[in-house]
């Protein structure tokens, strides 16, 4: 009877740390996630990595000349793979605004920029004439600390102004990175690393 009452008590424990167990490790990553980052609303973040997709580039690409970049407009997250496989990285990002602004397919980086200059385009400054004419590179700078410019006119992968941005559908077109992820992205990517906005 002892016996009986042993394992029972060990098929209980056991069973009730089955079902802890997805809870913890949704937990656990979200808590490895946002420890990474050290600036912007962690809260938004940790909320918004649940919904990450994984993402095998082979489904997106044919090969990994010159890296490969996927930019997840639902998950709002940035998938970065280099040449010869070796890197991989996952970013959160902000996201255009609205149907109307996202544009989908294949692209690929055009022209680097350090420390660039914004200049609104024309639709966002008849959308909005009081925006200036231009901003220099500075922390109120909306495309941040680097730009990657794409072969699509006006779009960009770039750094952001405010942080509170990402995990957001708040940009007219762009992908926007926290600052110290766009600035590790620029110094992985080439002219010609292909790009795809799903």
């Amino acid at each position: 009877m002892k016996k009986l009452d042993t394992r029972r008590r060990l098929f209980m424990i056991g069973g009730l740390a089955a079902l802890a167990t997805p809870a913890l490790v949704g937990r656990a990553q979200a808590q490895a996630f946002t420890g990474a980052i050290d600036d912007g609303p962690r809260e938004q973040v940790r909320h918004n990595v649940m919904g990450f997709r994984t993402h095998q580039w082979r489904d997106h690409f044919q090969n990994l000349r010159k890296g490969a970049i996927l930019c997840d407009t639902k998950s709002r997250a940035l998938h970065y793979w280099s040449e010869d496989e070796s890197i991989y990285r996952l970013h959160p990002t902000s996201v255009p605004m609205s149907d109307e602004f996202t544009r989908l397919g294949y692209t690929e980086i055009v022209l680097k920029r350090r420390e660039p200059v914004w200049i609104p385009t024309p639709g966002m400054r008849e959308r909005d004439p009081t925006l200036p004419e231009r901003v220099e590179p500075g922390p109120d700078n909306p495309l941040g600390t680097r730009a990657l410019n794409l072969s699509w006119t006006f779009y960009r992968i770039h750094g952001i102004d405010n942080v509170a941005k990402i995990g957001r559908r708040a940009s007219n077109g762009c992908i926007g990175l926290f600052n110290h992820h766009v600035e590790e992205l620029y110094d992985m990517v080439e002219i010609g690393t292909q790009v795809r906005f799903i």
